[in-house]
């Protein structure tokens, strides 16, 4: 063999143990998960113990796919955040409503997905795939939040970690009223500090309940322009403090896109110097040649300034089910790294907004910007046949 060769056959010899009944987690994916999607996984696990929970890593994760029902919020996402492995979050509105079953003492079951669903609408049982629960279930959780959201703190505009802040007090009063403990992230969200942000507030049943009760008066109204200003803030606040910004992608969808759209909001938008998320972590088993979202990686991800070209390496994608492996990785992280302390970035929002909105005016105006738009000269109200 030539000298050129030995640069590509650095790697590990594949000898692994055999597996036994004292086999341990660590090991198993350390020695034996060589190649492929299990090598992917093996890489996704050290990368997020051994860089991305360094202590001067910030890690947003998003969370999409139907994971709370199926147990996965109070299984690994809150000991997650209470471990201080997870500093902010997005995530679909399903996942935080279905989430919220668990903390005001609802149930839901095992089942299979090969059943009659005429039977089951017939019999009041809804079905997530081979999750059964019964329809009031819905009912309850959905009177749940329309009662919350009655009360005078929530009369006015917010963005959707406020308001998901708000929400987790009562859930968290709800489980400590029912003696539950550590069933729903939303309320471990709150207690931590965490904050929860959803892409889309109208497209899930905590929005379709806030907008029934927008038809009986109530003014909650949630602000998505405070949404995309507070998450960028959080990425540029850690990012101008010296520190790095790791993401935690479970599936894909919108929640991805708004993890990641921190940075083109901060460098294409505000027109502040940056150069992308440090770290990238993603369990998806959505194609690349679709051309979606869900399934473009980190790679593409560079040519929109979300990634660092320079921390390319420090980037992983395992094409492998979120509820295999969110469990393993959870497991894996406990196992070996040490709890961090909790940044209760919630309580700093305002100042992080602060602090980019300040470099921005400092930076930035309409006057000085040659691509501005000045409207045309107006010569009175165009009427509505004037095609003009």
């Amino acid at each position: 063999m030539n000298h050129h060769g030995k640069h590509w056959l650095r790697g590990k010899t594949i000898d692994p143990p055999p597996i036994g009944p004292d086999t341990a987690l660590v090991e198993l994916i350390d020695e034996t998960f060589n190649a492929y999607n299990a090598a992917r996984f093996r890489e996704g696990c050290q990368l997020f113990t051994q860089r991305m929970l360094d202590e001067d890593v910030v890690v947003g994760a998003s969370l999409s796919g139907a994971l709370t029902p199926a147990g996965l919020g109070m299984a690994a996402v809150v000991p997650l955040m209470q471990a201080g492995f997870i500093d902010w979050i997005v995530s679909t509105g399903a996942n935080l409503y279905h989430d919220m079953h668990f903390g005001i003492g609802l149930e839901m079951r095992r089942g299979s997905p090969d059943v009659d669903d005429r039977e089951l609408r017939d019999a009041g049982v809804v079905r997530i795939y081979d999750i059964l629960f019964d329809y009031d279930v819905l009912l309850e959780t959905d009177n749940f939040v329309k009662r919350v959201i009655s009360e005078d703190e929530f009369q006015t505009t917010m963005g959707s970690a406020e308001f998901h802040y708000r929400l987790g007090r009562y859930v968290l009063e709800r489980e400590r009223v029912l003696g539950l403990r550590d069933k729903s992230l939303v309320a471990a969200a709150y207690a931590a500090g965490i904050p929860v942000y959803t892409s889309s507030p109208g497209d899930s049943s905590i929005g379709m309940n806030v907008a029934a009760s927008a038809l009986t008066g109530n003014r909650l109204q949630l602000d998505v322009n405070a949404d995309v200003n507070e998450t960028a803030a959080i990425v540029y606040d850690a990012k101008m403090s010296g520190l790095k910004s790791g993401t935690l992608i479970l599936g894909g969808g919108s929640p991805k896109n708004f993890l990641l759209q921190t940075e083109p909001q901060i460098q294409e938008v505000l027109g502040l110097e940056e150069k992308g998320h440090d770290y990238f972590l993603q369990f998806t088993d959505a194609r690349v040649d679709t051309g979606g979202l869900s399934g473009a990686t980190p790679a593409e991800a560079v040519s929109w300034g979300k990634v660092d070209p320079d921390r390319l390496p420090d980037a992983v994608v395992c094409y492998l089910d979120s509820t295999i492996a969110l469990p393993l990785l959870t497991a894996y992280a406990m196992r070996l790294h040490e709890p961090r302390p909790l940044r209760r970035l919630y309580d700093r929002r305002a100042a992080m907004v602060e602090r980019m909105k300040r470099v921005f005016e400092e930076r930035y105006t309409l006057e000085s910007d040659p691509r501005a738009i000045k409207p045309p000269p107006s010569d009175g109200p165009v009427s509505p046949g004037n095609t003009r």
